[in-house]
Order: C-alpha cells, then sequence, then structure tokens
C-alpha cells in the first residue's frame, strides 16, 4: 500500500471533522453526522483509488452513504484495490453536546483485511505495546487486571481501566472496583479509549467492556499501528444479525477475534479531532478558515505523525 495514501486519506477525515464540528454543542446529533458522512464521502472521491466499505454507517437498507459495502473513490482502470473502515463522527452525543474527544476516523487495509461482520455489539479488551500479551477476553477482569500489572511492572491500584459508562457494564465496574484499579468512565467514544491505552501519558492502561463492533474493527487497526493488543468477541442481539453474520461467512459465532484477525495485512488509521480530547485538539474556526490537529499511522512502518493544519476556506471553499 502506497505510504502517500497516508496524507490523501487524511484530508478526508479533516474534510468530515471540519463539516461536524459546525454543530458542536448544537444539541442536533443527526444534523452533526449526516455533515460528517456527506464531506467524507464526497472527499474519497477525490482519492485515485477502487474502495469498499467494509465497516461503516450500517446496512444499506440503514444508511443513504457510506453503508457496508459501498464503493467509493475515483474507481478509475488500475486504481489501487483497498478495503475501508470507517467512522465519519464518533461520538454524535458528544459533539452535540460540545463534550470532548469525539473523532472523524478512518482504516485502510488491503482487499479482504478487515473482519466482515454486521454492525453488531462486540465485547472488548485493549492495551498498549507493554502489556500486549498480557490480555484475554477468555479471563474476567480480575485476573487481565493481576497480568497487565505484572507486564507493566506495577500494583493493580496503579492501573486506570477505561469502561463506557452503561448499565450492561455494572458487573464489571463491580470487579474491577473489587480488584482494586482506578476507572475512568466515558459517556461515548471507545475508539479514542482504545487508542489512549497505548498513547505514552495518557494514564488509560486498559479498555474493557461492550461497545459497537464497527467500532471494535477500527480500534484493532489503529492499535496495529501503535503496537498494542485488542480482542474482540461479537454478541449478537437478534437472530437477524446471526443471519448476517453467517451470510457473511461467519461460522463461529462465539469466536475471540485477535487483532490480526480483526485487521491483518498492511493498514494504515487516520484521525481527526472534532471537539477537544486527551489525544488530539478539536477544530478550531476563526474569520475565513479553520485549524484542525489529526493523526496517522502506518503499520508497516509503526511511524505514528500529528498533524496540525491550517485551512483557508477562501482558497478551499469546498472542503466543507
Amino acid at each position: 500500500m502506497d505510504r502517500n495514501f497516508a496524507m490523501e486519506f487524511v484530508r478526508v477525515s479533516e474534510a468530515a471533522a471540519l463539516a461536524a464540528a459546525r454543530f458542536m454543542g448544537r444539541g442536533d446529533e443527526n444534523a452533526a453526522d449526516h455533515a460528517a458522512v456527506e464531506a467524507m464521502r464526497r472527499a474519497f472521491d477525490s482519492i485515485h483509488f477502487s474502495g469498499t466499505v467494509k465497516i461503516g454507517e450500517g446496512e444499506r437498507d440503514e444508511a443513504p452513504m457510506l453503508y457496508i459495502g459501498e464503493k467509493v473513490g475515483s474507481r478509475r482502470e488500475g486504481a489501487p484495490v483497498l478495503d475501508l473502515a470507517i467512522d465519519p463522527l464518533e461520538g454524535t452525543t458528544i459533539t452535540s453536546k460540545g463534550g470532548a474527544n469525539a473523532l472523524s476516523v478512518i482504516a485502510v487495509a488491503e482487499e479482504g483485511k478487515f473482519l466482515h461482520a454486521p454492525d453488531t455489539y462486540m465485547s472488548k479488551i485493549a492495551v498498549g505495546p507493554d502489556a500486549r500479551d498480557a490480555i484475554s477476553l477468555d479471563l474476567g477482569p480480575a485476573e487481565n487486571l493481576h497480568n497487565i500489572a505484572r507486564a507493566k511492572k506495577c500494583d493493580v491500584s496503579d492501573l486506570t481501566v477505561v469502561i463506557l459508562d452503561r448499565p450492561r457494564h455494572d458487573d464489571i465496574i463491580r470487579e474491577v472496583r473489587k480488584a482494586g484499579a482506578r476507572i475512568w468512565m466515558i459517556s461515548d467514544g471507545d475508539v479514542q479509549a482504545a487508542l489512549a491505552t497505548a498513547m505514552p501519558g495518557s494514564g488509560v492502561d486498559v479498555l474493557m467492556g461492550i461497545g459497537g463492533a464497527p467500532e471494535g474493527v477500527i480500534a484493532a487497526a489503529a492499535l496495529r499501528c501503535m503496537g498494542g493488543n485488542f480482542q474482540g468477541r461479537l454478541i449478537f442481539r437478534t437472530e437477524l444479525e446471526k443471519s448476517r453474520a453467517h451470510e457473511m461467512g461467519i461460522r463461529d459465532l462465539n469466536k475471540t477475534y485477535k487483532i490480526e484477525e480483526l485487521a491483518a495485512g498492511r493498514v494504515m488509521f487516520c484521525a481527526t479531532g472534532v471537539t477537544d480530547g486527551s489525544m488530539l485538539r478539536g477544530v478550531k474556526f476563526f474569520g475565513g478558515g479553520a485549524k484542525t490537529h489529526s493523526v496517522v499511522m502506518r503499520s508497516e512502518t509503526g511511524t505514528i505523525r500529528f498533524i496540525e493544519a491550517h485551512h483557508d476556506f477562501r482558497r478551499k471553499p469546498n472542503i466543507i
């Protein structure tokens, strides 16, 4: 995969973030999400590649754009064939309320390298490089925490676990507290939380809990680039989701997926901050333009680049 694609795709996440950021704090989740989707969809077609959305806005009958299976890019003859795992606005509620850590994210892989699964839930655990061999979804929270602490050469009481604030996590929260670890509760945005486990100085050691499967695949792609680890197990809510999984080639509905099974081969990842967060700063508008803050990563080299871009809307009026 051409390394120059990294810069091409970050322009796409920038466009989506710029569009969504106009709706920060305005209380309209749908408008923010729709703006991000439209901007991302339009920006993809300016890139010379033939792309297929493997992880997107949902099934075709649920999403008018960037649905699972949609073809994007210039798609001219000879264009490189790539698969996409995307979330134009990770944190729609966060954005509508003016909260922290909303992102626009894109993961890119060679054809057939992302897990192809229906839009359902996933049980997850994620860590950074120093504890990559210490986790297993087959173990309970307490045992995982003791193994992570051993790998990081610290006490369990030194660890911070990030968990989505949902009633379904009451048991996990109870076990983590009993084990003695600290907890950072988040309202949304577990892709950003998964990335934080691998960012030095973030103060986050492990992500645990149940979230969206699409976000799990995207997080796995990012952690492949960062040297961290991720495991996921699909949780089906309906018989229809099980049927769709079977149609997509999934035979073992209880399988625990390792990081390389979720995002294999050479992977790229980019994200642009929509609102201020622990990893990326949000969009800042000024007269005639805006400033964005993005991260770009490649699994092939492990390179992580932070990009601060100044956009002049008078010269680029069509960017959003």
